[in-house]
Parts: structure tokens; C-alpha cells; sequence
């Protein structure tokens, strides 16, 4: 065993963990490290044991079994990893208390810290929670690291743990815990809690899998029950013990504890959302058959009062509503007057409801906000509905309308339909043609399909100008016909890339060629995304200097089917960055890259986190927690270097949440690019959409529709026909096995 003994000048290589470093005297060096980030060993001075080894392509290089920092350790942690300590305090502090008096301060009496000059109460609390999050880090690091435990996967840990009175102990416990943090599935916690020894037919071990495999069938397929044969089958693939009757038992303990419901049909579904289904099921059946008094005897007098010329369809929606409908269903197609039928809707109950009893609600912030412009009647979030009520039993409203109902799964529809008033009427819109829910179930086809309540399908399109396609389109795309998308429109635009020959050149070439001409055909694309982004750059930069921020968000988006490829919303993001904020003042850098002052940026998970209205913020009021959600999109404008907070305002919940720096990476992703999935239920000015046979396997009908109608004034497609064309044919009927259609004859 060797020893090498050197500074640390930067690091070339680092992965988990592991690194490659080189030394100021030249030399190369490799190791492991797991106390906390590897970059906070630039300029360290260290102690190495190990031995010289030639690396493949590093050359000559000291690979290091131990690694030990040649300076005061406390200093060492306190200056690079823990949260405000400078260099000058942190060596005034081990200067007056001595190492372990400082720890001894640090750990009981920090108050003793406002003794030393410049200290006061704000600053003394931040001293408090890094020192706090360093120690249970650095306990638990000691305990995982062996368990191949990453440096941030380690914070993320101890972040979701430091309420937890012995965390280690916890996991000893049962490891599989772990899972219940956010970025944290059964995979993860299943390695840690192989490599800590558990048997791999270990009770706890099956149950955390079959929670899990529940979870992504449910979840992430979106269907709400399931067979035991294919449960089971599912296990055996990610646990491989081959025993179903090992799956068996726990699953009869699941049974009788209640956290799986067997239904009739002997399918299996977690008791949540079978509870769900079951309301929604009864709510929707009980509220259809309910019959108020009727609105008016005089309809044509109330049309020609408010100026209304209805096509058959929408007057069918108001003739049942004036009839005393407790709850209808109006569902319609892009370009079918569901905002004009539903403001007729509402202006006929207020005829008999102060407007302050009537509400409107969806699920996106944008959804809202459009829908209180086009109806005059206030408008709210669902969630932000449940959260301001969830003290009182029902809410204080008479009429209920709840708009873009296709993006509702089944948990939430529950919550909300629960919260309803038996008096109210109901008002569910929604378009089905559109993708389904994030999440287990698809209420709004399953009730249409049920025939559970009365339902009004509009399906008649209305043009406002004959140069206006955009409607006529996306209707054709719904049914699977190509429309004419190569002619020049108003409001739509499709601009071609091929790569010529495609299929002939994959059957000539060989693999490495093709991938050559894919790769310029990608980098092609990028360059026409790049150029239209050029042509509409100014208007989008015209709204953020006139501070008009809410437009500056919607005036220009760009839409990917997939998150990973060159073309995918990560790599589009990175391109679209450069253009629209090259030169930002301010930047924090993250594993994901960039974070920049006036960035455009999309919140990814929902989560308790502090935040202020507007007036809070100018007023100096101190931040309070709230629900931040998923999918919300905002902008970057405040970065406090000496706190390290970021500031995002969002504008369409009035919002201004504070992102601790290290919480950027695991809240926040930029949004000049974002997926279909994620812009469902939302409405840009210009839209555009990049089409290519990368993304042969998301491209379909319902991704398509959704996609069209996102765009407000002008939808560009950017790509190539033959993947158009392709999508058109994939007529895609959501088959989602659900709670509700198991349960329809009962």
C-alpha cells in the first residue's frame, strides 16, 4: 500500500461517487467519496492510500482504497458542504470554541452564536438547518455508503428524513420505506435493501412490490383494477421468485388489512381508488337523475335577451339545464362553441344564482384563467379549491361548472364531487378526444360511455374566418383522416424536413451509416425549430420587457412528444435557452444544467412549499407554505446569491414560490420545450410541434389532437409529412381497465 499525499486541482471525471482528479504537482489520481458532493474537493489538500495503476485512458493514475482531507475536518465541512458558513466565520468560530467546543455549541446551545460581531437571528437560523441537515447526512452517509448510496441520493435521503427521530434506525427497519420519497421507486430502495442482507423473498420485500407494481399499473397506465394472473405476472418480473404463492399471501394480507379491494369480477384494485370509482359511479347516477325547478318558461325571450344564436346541439345543453338537470356532461371537439355554450350555460343560472354562488374550476392555472376570461364568472384551480375549503364540508357554491374534465383523474374527480353540495347543479366539459388523465381512471369517458348522467356531444365546427384551419385539422386527425396539412393556412403551418428515401436508406446503408444520416436529419430539424424560434423571438421578448408576464409565458411554446432523443424537450431546451436568455445576469448551475434570471420555467411535483402572493412579496411579509402543483409555469425573476434562494412567479396562480438552490434541480425544469402531456390543458398563442420518426412510438391520434389544439392563433408543425401522415393512421382508443366499468351493472 502506497501513500500520496498532494492539493486537488480540478476534476475530470465523476459518476455515484466515484472520481478522477488531478493533483497540482500533475499527477492523476482516482477514488471514491461519499461525504458529500465530489466537487467540494477542489483545492482540498488529501491523504491517499492506494496504489499506481495504468488507466486505458487516463494514463498513469493512483487509484485510491481510502482518501482522507489533510485539513481541520470540521473546517473542511463547514466551509465547503454545510449552508453560510463562510471561510472568515468558519475560522473565527473554531479560532474562539476550539473543534469540539463548536460542535458541542452547534448541536446544543447555537444561541451562543450571537455573541460573535455581524451575527443576528435570520442568519443564526440558517446556520441552524445546514448544520442540522449536515449531521443527519453525515450519520447516514457512514450508514449507506456501503450500500451503494450516492452523494445525491444521500441528500435527497436525509431531506425527506430529517423529521424522523432516528432515520437510520427507520431504514434498518424496513428499507423499503425509502420509497415513499420522492425520487425514490422500488428499485432503488430494492438494491439498498438487498445490499444491507434481506432475503429476496423477504415479507417486506413482496408487499413493497406489489404496492409498487399496483402503483405503476395504476398510475402510470392509468387503468384502476386488475387481474390477479397479470398481478402476479408483473411481480415475477421484478422480484424473479418464480412462487406464486408467496405473491398469494400477501396479497390476502393486503385483503384483510384493506389496502387492495377485491371486486366482484374477482379484479383487484387498490382500496383508494376503488373508493373513488365507487363515488364517482354514485355521484354522477344520483346527481343525473336529480330534477330542480325549472329556470324560466320563456327560453327564446332569455336567447334573444342575451344575443345568443345556439346551433341545435348547444340549445339541447340550455334546454336541459332550464329543465332542472342536476348534472350534465357537455363534451365537445375543438372548434364545437363548448366556451360560448358553457358561458349560455351559466348565464341562464344566474338568472336564478347570485354569480358569487357560481364557480368555475380545472385543473391548470391557465385552464382557469381562460375560462373565468370567456365566461365573466370567477374561476379557480381544483386544487386550490380543495386546499381553501378543506376545513368545510361542502363548498359554499350553488352551481358548479368544471372545464377540460378529460385531464381529471379518478382521486381528484372524487375529492372534487364529494366537496359538491347535493343542491348544486354540475356542469362537468370536457373533450375526449383529447389524451387521458395523468393517473388511474378516465372518468369522463367512463361516465359517457355509461350513460350515467345526461350528456350533450357537440360536435358541429364553427369558423370564425375561412382562412382558419386549425379545428378542421385536428378534427380530421381525431377520426384518423389525413387532412390537407401541406396548405397554406391562416392559423396553421406545416414546415417539411425529410430525410428523402428513409426507409430505402435504412435497407441500403449500414447501421452506422444510417444513424450518420438520422443524426443530420435531427440536427436539420433543430435548425428549422431554431429558425422559426428566430421569426417570432421578438414579439415573445416585447412582453417580458413591457413586464406583461402572463403573455411572455403563452405567446410562444414549443412541443416535443418525448422528454430523451436530440429532439426531445431536455435537448430542445438547452438549444431554445441560448435564444431566448443568452445573457443572463444571473445563473445557478445543476446536474440538469443551467438555471438563468428570467428563465421560462415548469414546476414538476407537487409539493408543500413556502411561497407568497404578490402583495406578501412587496410588502416584506414572511412566506407561508402552500401547495405548489405540478405543470405550473412560471418565471425566474430573482436570484439571491448570498441566500441562495430563487424567486419564480407564477403568474396564472399569482404566486411567487422560494426554491432553496439545492431544491432547483429536484422542482424545477426549464420550459421553452415541454411535452404534449404536459401542456394538456393549456393554450398558447403560437404553437410549435416537431414531427419526426423518433417519436414513432409516442405518435398517435389522441397525442396529436392534443397537441393541435394547444395553439390559440397559429400552430406550426416542424418535420417530417411521412411521421404526420403515420400519426393520423394510430387511431388511438384509450383502453383503460377501470373501477367503473367493472362495477356498471351493479
Amino acid at each position: 500500500m502506497q501513500i500520496l499525499i498532494g492539493q486537488i486541482d480540478r476534476i475530470i471525471y465523476q459518476n455515484n461517487g466515484f472520481f478522477i482528479a488531478v493533483l497540482k504537482s500533475g499527477d492523476k489520481i482516482s477514488a471514491h467519496y461519499y461525504e458529500s458532493d465530489v466537487d467540494h474537493l477542489a483545492n482540498a489538500a488529501v491523504t491517499l492510500k492506494g496504489s499506481w495503476e495504468e488507466h486505458r485512458q487516463h494514463g498513469r493514475t493512483f487509484k485510491a482504497h481510502t482518501l482522507i482531507v489533510n485539513q481541520n475536518e470540521l473546517f473542511f465541512f463547514l466551509n465547503r458542504v454545510v449552508k453560510g458558513f463562510t471561510k472568515k466565520l468558519t475560522a473565527e468560530l473554531i479560532e474562539k470554541y476550539g473543534t469540539d467546543g463548536l460542535i458541542e455549541i452547534l448541536d446544543n446551545d447555537i444561541e451562543r452564536l450571537m455573541e460573535i460581531k455581524g451575527m443576528n437571528e435570520k442568519r443564526l437560523l440558517k446556520l441552524s438547518d445546514g448544520w442540522k441537515q449536515f449531521r443527519s447526512m453525515r450519520l447516514l452517509g457512514e450508514f449507506l455508503a456501503p450500500f451503494g448510496v450516492t452523494p445525491a441520493l444521500l441528500r435527497l435521503i436525509a431531506g425527506a428524513m430529517k423529521e424522523i427521530k432516528n432515520p437510520i434506525e427507520a431504514i434498518k427497519h424496513n428499507p423499503y420505506g425509502l420509497m415513499r420519497i420522492n425520487g425514490i421507486g422500488f428499485k432503488k430502495a430494492d438494491e439498498i435493501a438487498l445490499n444491507m442482507g434481506l432475503q429476496s423473498d423477504d415479507e417486506r420485500r413482496i408487499q413493497a412490490a406489489m404496492e409498487y407494481t399496483l402503483s405503476e399499473y395504476c398510475e402510470q397506465e392509468g387503468n384502476s383494477c386488475i387481474e390477479r394472473g397479470a398481478l402476479f405476472n408483473k411481480l415475477d418480473l421484478l422480484v424473479s421468485l418464480g412462487e406464486h404463492s408467496k405473491y398469494g399471501e400477501a396479497l390476502e394480507d393486503r385483503l384483510r388489512e384493506g389496502s387492495i379491494t377485491l371486486l366482484p369480477s374477482a379484479k383487484l384494485s387498490p382500496t383508494r381508488i376503488y373508493e373513488a370509482e365507487l363515488l364517482l359511479l354514485n355521484e354522477f347516477r344520483g346527481r343525473g337523475k336529480t330534477k330542480n325547478d325549472p329556470l324560466t318558461g320563456d327560453l327564446e325571450s332569455f336567447l334573444k335577451t342575451h344575443s345568443l344564436n345556439l346551433g341545435e346541439q348547444q340549445l339541447s345543453a340550455l334546454e336541459l339545464i332550464n329543465q332542472g338537470s342536476g348534472l350534465i356532461f357537455l363534451v365537445g371537439y375543438a372548434g364545437t362553441g363548448k366556451s360560448t355554450t358553457a358561458k349560455a350555460l351559466l348565464d341562464l343560472l344566474a338568472t336564478r344564482h347570485e354569480p358569487s354562488l357560481i364557480m368555475t374550476c380545472a385543473l391548470s392555472g391557465i385552464a382557469s384563467q381562460r375560462i373565468r376570461e370567456r365566461s365573466g364568472y370567477q374561476s379557480a384551480t381544483i386544487q386550490s379549491l380543495l386546499v381553501k375549503f378543506e376545513s368545510h364540508d361542502t363548498l359554499p357554491y350553488q352551481v358548479i361548472l368544471i372545464d377540460e374534465a378529460s385531464m381529471i383523474n379518478s382521486t381528484l374527480f372524487a375529492r372534487l364531487m364529494a366537496k359538491i353540495e347535493r343542491s348544486a347543479t354540475v356542469i362537468i366539459v370536457g373533450d375526449d378526444a383529447q389524451l387521458p388523465p395523468i393517473g388511474a381512471g378516465s372518468p369522463l369517458s367512463d361516465a359517457i360511455a355509461l350513460n350515467l348522467a345526461p350528456a350533450v356531444m357537440l360536435t358541429q365546427i364553427y369558423r370564425q374566418r375561412e382562412g382558419q384551419a386549425i379545428a378542421l385539422i385536428a378534427n380530421d386527425v381525431r377520426q384518423g383522416i389525413i387532412p390537407p396539412y401541406q396548405k397554406e393556412y391562416e392559423d396553421f403551418t406545416f414546415i417539411p424536413v425529410e430525410l428523402s428515401n428513409r426507409h430505402a436508406l435504412k435497407r441500403s446503408l449500414s447501421d452506422a451509416e444510417f444513424d450518420d444520416a438520422i443524426h443530420i436529419q435531427n440536427n436539420n430539424l433543430l435548425a428549422a425549430i431554431a429558425e422559426v424560434t428566430l421569426k417570432y423571438l421578438p414579439h415573445s421578448r416585447e412582453k417580458l420587457q413591457t413586464k406583461q408576464i402572463r403573455e411572455y409565458l403563452n405567446a410562444f411554446q414549443v412541443i416535443s412528444p418525448m422528454r430523451g432523443n436530440t429532439l426531445g424537450v431536455d435537448n430542445l431546451n438547452i438549444l431554445l435557452q441560448e435564444y431566448f436568455n443568452p445573457n443572463a445576469k444571473k445563473k445557478i448551475k445543476t446536474f440538469k444544467g443551467e438555471f438563468r434570471l428570467h428563465d421560462k420555467v415548469v414546476h414538476i411535483k407537487n409539493e408543500n412549499i413556502l411561497s407568497y402572493t404578490p402583495e406578501e412579496f412587496k410588502e416584506g411579509i414572511e412566506p407561508s407554505e402552500r401547495r405548489i402543483f405540478n405543470g405550473m409555469c412560471g418565471l425566474v425573476f430573482r436570484l439571491d446569491e448570498d441566500e441562495e434562494l430563487c424567486y419564480v412567479f407564477y403568474p396564472n396562480e399569482e404566486l411567487i414560490v422560494q426554491y432553496k438552490y439545492e431544491q432547483i434541480s429536484d422542482y424545477l425544469n426549464l420550459s421553452y420545450a415541454l411535452s404534449v402531456h404536459k401542456v394538456q390543458g393549456m393554450e398558447y398563442e403560437r404553437v410549435v410541434m416537431v414531427m419526426s420518426f423518433s417519436h414513432h412510438i409516442m405518435l398517435n391520434t389522441k397525442l396529436l389532437y392534443t397537441a393541435l389544439t394547444r395553439a390559440k392563433g397559429h400552430c406550426i408543425l416542424v418535420g417530417e409529412g411521412g411521421a404526420f401522415e403515420s400519426a393520423c393512421r394510430r387511431l388511438e382508443h384509450t383502453k383503460r381497465t377501470t373501477v367503473m366499468q367493472e362495477l356498471r351493472t351493479n
